[in-house]
């Protein structure tokens, strides 16, 4: 099979969807390799490691798209990608369909197999191919919230962790999962007052039984995210429904009442986000106010720290593209369920349910394309 790699070309993206090690192991099992021209060079990804590992590099994305059979990229098409792919072309990267209606219909209408990274499960459960670049975006969601409650930044002024005498800020994590353990591993470190509400007791009896005083647990409903948010410096949305839009956990009406220059990452963005006031922003121009609250909504957060991200994602990823390019896409996907998880189109059909239903389409299951 020919897979091709191109260069990222949403706003300060720099990660990519093949190391020179993941090419390596393409290309020693008969594959052939087509990277564009300067993929990974602004994270030191140089062309001459590509061509070292074996990868043929061509000079344009659309080189990348015209001869290869499978694409292997990082971030959803961009619609000048979209309209590049062909009838029966594999996919191969993170979607994020639910909130993103015209890629949905770019993708129906090209025919293309497209295999989302995040709803690919795992044996134990789980969606290993999400879980790293949550691992980093939790971590990173603190970092982001602490610099932006900078008064420079638009926040209150206040350090996280406060200094002997003044007390912390109070920092509000809203989902106990993936997102939500990094993010208050970070901040627990730091110092903060740390408060994370989640659906399930037993997740929150398992943080508390890691954590311990050091934190505060409350089981999410209504109620107590509006107490928790109301009383919060610092608010991070890292609630997930697997393929499917964020529920708004947060309303409008209780931004407008949140403490001024509060912040809030919303890391859930990528599928819409979990407050009623998010938009996506880029890393070019990351925040915006509503009533007095800061807003940082990247929908990218993971490419600011692109080196350690790629190689994180390839960890995941590789494994899965090898099985595509081996089998190809239908008897990788009869073969292994929790990689047939992640077809969300193929043949101008969607075939994952929760994204059917968010955007209003047919459901047609994976495994009628297959019989």
């Amino acid at each position: 099979m020919t897979v091709g790699c191109p260069k990222e070309i949403k706003n300060h993206e720099y990660r990519v969807g093949l190391t020179p090690a993941s090419v390596r192991e393409l290309t020693s099992r008969g594959h052939q390799v087509l990277v564009q021209a300067g993929a990974g060079a602004a994270i030191g990804l140089l062309d001459e490691h590509y061509a070292a590992a074996g990868a043929t590099l061509v000079p344009d994305a659309a080189t990348v798209f015209a001869k290869a059979d499978m694409v292997v990229k990082v971030k959803e098409p961009q619609p000048q990608e979209c309209a590049m792919l062909r009838e029966g072309q594999i996919l191969y990267t993170y979607l994020h369909l639910a909130p993103d209606p015209e890629q949905t219909a770019a993708l129906v209408k090209s025919g293309a197999i497209c295999v989302a990274y995040e709803t690919v499960t795992g044996p134990g459960g789980g969606l290993p191919l999400l879980a790293p670049m949550s691992e980093v975006a939790g971590r990173m969601s603190i970092q982001a919230g602490a610099a932006h409650l900078e008064k420079s930044k638009g926040g209150m002024g206040v350090l996280l962790g406060g200094v002997p005498g003044v007390a912390p800020a109070h920092v509000v994590i809203l989902g106990g999962g993936v997102v939500g353990t990094h993010a208050l591993q970070m901040a627990v470190g730091m110092g903060a007052r740390v408060t994370v509400l989640d659906k399930s007791v037993d997740r929150l009896r398992q943080l508390d039984l890691v954590f311990g005083n050091r934190i505060s647990t409350q089981y999410s409903n209504v109620q107590s995210v509006e107490e928790a948010v109301l009383s919060a410096d610092l608010v991070i949305g890292g609630v997930l429904i697997p393929g499917a839009a964020a529920p708004k956990l947060v309303t409008r009406a209780m931004v407008s009442r949140m403490k001024q220059g509060a912040v809030v990452v919303d890391v859930a963005i990528d599928q819409g986000g979990c407050f009623e006031t998010s938009h996506a922003t880029t890393h070019a121009d990351p925040t915006f106010m509503v009533d007095g609250v800061v807003h940082y909504c990247v929908a990218n957060m993971p490419g600011a720290v692109a080196r350690t991200s790629t190689f994180a994602l390839n960890n995941a990823t590789i494994a899965h593209a090898v099985a595509l390019a081996d089998k190809g896409w239908k008897q990788a996907l009869k073969d292994n369920p929790h990689l047939r998880a992640g077809l969300n189109v193929a043949q101008g059909q969607l075939t994952y349910e929760a994204v059917a239903r968010d955007l209003g389409y047919a459901y047609v299951p994976a495994e009628r394309l297959l019989a």
